[in-house]
């Protein structure tokens, strides 16, 4: 009530001083349109006596002047109309005026020192009148001057009127305005405030968690339930949390969860500051018409280090690749991130396209990536390559030490290949730096890690950090048996951890993994496996799902002969069984992964071409990238997921099927050389070269009982849940927590 009548008296101020000021101005235009055309007339009145009066002035009659100016004197608003001779002596003049002017005014005598026509204003008492003065001229000698006054009372009659007429008129507007205004305003902002405050308040007390609809498009408070709305998001967000670390102690489970992770960094990094330095970036920024597009990548990594990052403010350190990303950085080249509720700063970095060839396309992925996958693609290493892959870790590092400025006691973690160099680099300049790198990619066997020119570099530069992650044990001992071969300096096979120059750096295996959903939270209903299969033409009775960049790790071809080869061995199953591949393409840059999509576009026509009736066909390849929510459905709505990775550290979307998998149901066939293969042991494991057992497989997973599925699956998802991907993050930010910091003294070579 009181806001009410605030705003009443707000706007009939408002109106009011808004109306008199625009009056004001209205009346003085006025009065200057109706003095200037008072002039006006008063000139042309005085154009047209001249040539009656100036001929009356060679005789000298009085007379007759003083009759021709009484009969003009009767035009409208004129005063009176006088003569003067040469000697400003008065010659004729009417009446009224007589009883005005006793002398002569002065416009006289400037008229006839100027000899050209005046105009003025003046009062005579509360009169005003508009007075005008024209020589009467006899050649060129000036014989006299004609003196026109005229009446300006009706301006001042008028401009009242108008006064008159505006205050009336406000009075009416200002009751119109307000009973409009208060009408707006309860159904534009006072309704949506209540029903705002209903909302909170439901939220508050748990008894409601959907914003109501009609909010969204609401102005001007769409900023403000967009705010109420993250903190909305927060507290349900909080609430849950709660709820989760409730159940888990009430029933003896230790899965971590986001606010868990937040906590438990709290508690390891205190006040200390935490950096990482990735060549994906977490959010990117596009360009979509006229306005700006932020995008998530569907990356674990993201999901696992955010929570970490905010609980500390720390900074993540990439490569700023979105196309509209420099538009939205400050000078500095940072941007708060997340975006609408931000905790922390991400600084991205440029690179022209010669260096993200040289160094991303070049030495990381035609060179590091092949050496380090036993996939049988020869690993490409140029000098040029080489070369801009040290000026890349070399730029990284400068941001990195910039970043941390004067920063006492802060912690860097690295993620992958891209940055072998970056933990020595910035170890040498300083020293304190707790640093981590997390290789997110297997480490080959020692004689295969003998093919890269630069081996002894690249080893020395990750041994600059004093925390080395990958994600298996058998990664760690290729390492150290690589450092071992390679390099001066001494092996603690005890502690897995080796010493060089008087530095120690630990190699530890931390399996990464994927959220785990929420209790009940992500049980959304999906489309069927019926539907997903009609949106491409296709009926089956069966279905399964492969999901990979088009990667020559991946094993896709090989899947794709198996499933041919399933085909061949249980004709039964054709017509009933469709696999379907979603293939995002990836790094077409470079020629082998060009030849690669069309490998495997060319079999999959090949197959399809031998096998498919009607609207059946074995193979559907969806060469796109896919969200996290379309996935999911055809995680579970599939039969069975078929992982054949040649070669891989982890691989996550074995975890991912699994995790989908509320059901219990469905088979995973996963590859033995995999990070996976060490902890779903329930899955069924294939070698991804045996194209006949990999057949055998999927007649074995298509025909299992349901009671094996469900028991496969159970203790599966039990495994995945415990060791999520908050509890990688949790392991890994608690060891580098763990390692004290060095004097400078002690950090060289030997």
């Amino acid at each position: 009530m009181r806001i009410s009548l605030r705003l009443i008296f707000s706007l009939i101020a408002g109106i009011t001083v808004v109306t008199f000021l625009f009056a004001r101005y209205q009346v003085r235009s006025q009065k200057r349109w109706l003095w200037k055309d008072l002039d006006s007339h008063s000139q042309m009145l005085g154009q047209s006596l001249e040539e009656v009066v100036e001929p009356l002035l060679d005789f000298e009659s009085i007379k007759l002047l003083q009759g021709t100016i009484n009969r003009f004197a009767r035009s409208e608003h004129v005063l009176g109309i006088a003569i003067y001779g040469g000697a400003a002596k008065r010659l004729a003049i009417t009446p009224r005026l007589k009883s005005i002017f006793r002398d002569p005014p002065a416009l006289v005598f400037r008229c006839m020192g100027q000899h050209r026509g005046l105009s003025e204003t003046l009062k005579a008492g509360t009169t005003p009148i508009q007075l005008f003065a024209t020589p009467l001229v006899n050649g060129s000698i000036v014989e006299g001057t004609l003196v026109i006054a005229e009446d300006g009372s009706y301006i001042d009659r008028q401009s009242a009127r108008i006064w008159r007429a505006t205050l009336q008129h406000v009075l009416v507007q200002v009751l119109l305005i307000v009973l409009i205004t208060l009408l707006i305003v309860r159904w534009t902002i006072v309704n949506p405030l209540a029903r705002t405050a209903q909302w909170v308040r439901a939220l508050r007390t748990g008894k409601a968690g959907q914003r109501p609809p009609d909010l969204d498009h609401l102005h001007p408070v769409g900023t403000l339930t967009a705010e109420v709305t993250h903190l909305a998001r927060s507290l349900t967000a909080a609430r849950t949390a709660a709820r989760e670390e409730a159940r888990l102690r009430a029933t003896a489970e230790s899965t971590w969860t986001s606010e868990r992770l937040r906590v438990f960094v709290e508690n390891k990094l205190g006040r200390n500051r935490l950096f990482v330095v990735s060549n994906r970036e977490p959010y990117s920024h596009q360009s979509r018409g006229k306005s700006l597009e932020v995008v998530v990548p569907a990356s674990g990594l993201v999901t696992a280090l955010e929570p970490i990052l905010c609980a500390c403010h720390g900074t993540w350190i990439a490569h700023g690749s979105g196309e509209a990303d420099r538009e939205v950085v400050d000078e500095h080249d940072r941007i708060a991130v997340p975006p609408g509720d931000p905790q922390y700063v991400l600084r991205r970095v440029w690179m022209d396209k010669e260096e993200e060839a040289g160094y991303y396309y070049g030495f990381a992925n035609e060179g590091l990536w092949p050496l380090c996958h036993i996939a049988y693609t020869r690993p490409i290493f140029r000098a040029n390559d080489w070369q801009y892959y040290q000026k890349m870790n070399e730029r990284f590092a400068d941001i990195v030490l910039d970043e941390m400025g004067r920063i006492a006691d802060p912690s860097l973690l690295v993620q992958d290949y891209h940055f072998a160099l970056l933990p020595r680099i910035v170890k040498e300049r300083r020293p304190g730096v707790r640093i981590a790198i997390f290789w997110h990619i297997p480490w080959p066997h020692p004689d295969a890690f003998r093919v890269c020119p630069w081996q002894q570099e690249l080893l020395d530069g990750l041994l600059g950090a004093d925390l080395i992650g990958f994600h298996i044990q058998a990664h760690c001992m290729n390492f150290l048996e690589t450092v071992d071969r390679t390099l001066e300096s001494r092996i603690d096979w005890e502690r897995f951890a080796v010493n060089r120059g008087g530095h120690s750096t630990t190699v530890k295996p931390y399996p990464i993994s994927v959220v785990f959903p929420e209790h009940g939270k992500d049980s959304a209903p999906t489309a069927g496996r019926d539907a997903l299969l009609k949106q491409h033409g296709v009926e089956a009775l069966h279905m399964g799902i492969g999901v990979d960049r088009v990667d020559y790790t991946k094993g896709i071809l090989e899947r794709f002969l198996a499933i041919e080869r399933f085909f061949e061995k249980y004709p039964a199953f054709r017509g009933q069984f469709t696999f379907v591949q979603i293939g995002a393409p990836s790094r077409t840059r470079i020629r082998r992964y060009l030849d690669l999509l069309s490998e495997v576009r060319g079999e999959a026509e090949r197959i399809n071409w031998k096998f498919e009736t009607g609207k059946w066909k074995p193979i559907v390849l969806l060469e796109q990238h896919h969200g996290r929510q379309a996935i999911q459905a055809y995680y579970r709505a599939a039969d069975v997921c078929l992982v054949t990775s040649l070669h891989d550290g982890m691989n996550m979307v074995a975890k991912e099927f699994v995790a989908a998998r509320e059901d219990n149901q469905g088979v995973l066939i996963l590859s033995a050389f995999t990070g996976a293969a060490r902890e779903l042991i329930d899955a069924l494991i294939v070698n991804p070269y045996d194209i006949e057992g990999m057949a055998d497989l999927i007649h074995a997973a298509l025909t299992m009982d349901v009671r094996e599925r469900e028991t496969r699956m159970r203790r599966m998802r039990q495994g995945v849940r415990e060791n999520n991907i908050y509890r990688w993050a949790a392991e890994l930010i608690g060891g580098l927590s763990e390692i004290r910091p060095e004097e400078p003294a002690t950090v060289g070579t030997p």
